[in-house]
């Protein structure tokens, strides 16, 4: 199109036209590059790709889950062009500051501690208690047992500070594994995580205690990106409106899930 427009220019020698085809001109690249602009906003979501059915890795080794669905819908609506990056938990606020990606949306419950390092968006999953599984038939003192979570998350922080031994591990699953090995009496985890493990465990864990610690769940931005933040608080806010937030919900958590 700009190439088209400048053969033109050249064709035509009049001052007056010369100078009607430069602003004729002027303006298409102004188009031109608004247009380019638009296409070209691609923001990286930032997930674990280790947390069912928040996200995981699927048997096509894509990211899959609750997240993979909300995300792909914030950034239609936000018309956004969105990639997704997975990274380690443990590192995943580290490298989302350094710039490895723009977002993080991967079960992050929204904290205070947090909160001073990195910006949130609202939440997009509510407020739900964590839980503590063991193994079914174990007499488990929860306040003096040992307690296996997730490194860097707020059921870590909770045990220690709960009078139990915390033993932290890199992925979620390696707590579960820490149970089954009896390197834990019990692991402290998100209830909306561990709810589904127990019911297909055949009886072999069970629920033996909830906590309600730390907010929803949100959006993790740099604090820079006020107006990334802005805009998927909007397309969040639409999704609540229109009962499509809920249905993700309910298809990933079960008709019990708590909603908005």
């Amino acid at each position: 199109m700009v190439y088209i427009l400048f053969i033109i220019i050249l064709s035509h020698r009049g001052r007056t036209r010369r100078k009607m085809m430069k602003k004729i001109i002027l303006s298409a690249l102004a188009a031109f590059f608004m247009v380019s602009s638009a296409y070209a906003d691609t923001v990286r979501m930032g997930t674990e790709g280790a947390y069912p059915p928040y996200n995981f890795i699927n048997d096509n080794g894509e990211v899959d889950g609750f997240e993979k669905d909300v995300g792909d819908m914030l950034c239609v609506r936000a018309n956004l062009d969105c990639v997704w990056v997975i990274n380690e938990w443990d590192s995943i606020i580290p490298n989302l500051v350094s710039g490895n990606y723009d977002t993080i949306i991967a079960g992050m419950s929204i904290t205070a501690e947090r909160d001073e390092v990195i910006d949130f968006t609202q939440d997009y999953f509510p407020p739900s208690p964590s839980v503590y599984m063991g193994m079914s038939g174990a007499d488990i003192d929860v306040d003096s047992a040992v307690i296996a979570a997730q490194t860097a998350t707020i059921q870590a922080g909770y045990v220690a500070e709960s009078g139990a031994t915390l033993v932290e591990f890199a992925t979620a699953e390696e707590t579960i594994s820490a149970v089954q090995n009896g390197e834990a009496d019990a692991v402290l985890a998100d209830g909306d995580y561990l709810s589904s493990i127990i019911a297909e465990s055949n009886g072999e864990f069970a629920n033996i205690g909830e906590v309600s610690i730390g907010g929803g769940v949100g959006m993790g931005i740099r604090e820079s990106d006020g107006e990334l933040k802005a805009k998927m608080n909007a397309a969040i806010s639409s999704m609540k409106d229109d009962g499509s937030l809920n249905a993700l919900i309910k298809k990933w958590f079960g008709f019990e899930a708590a909603t908005f």
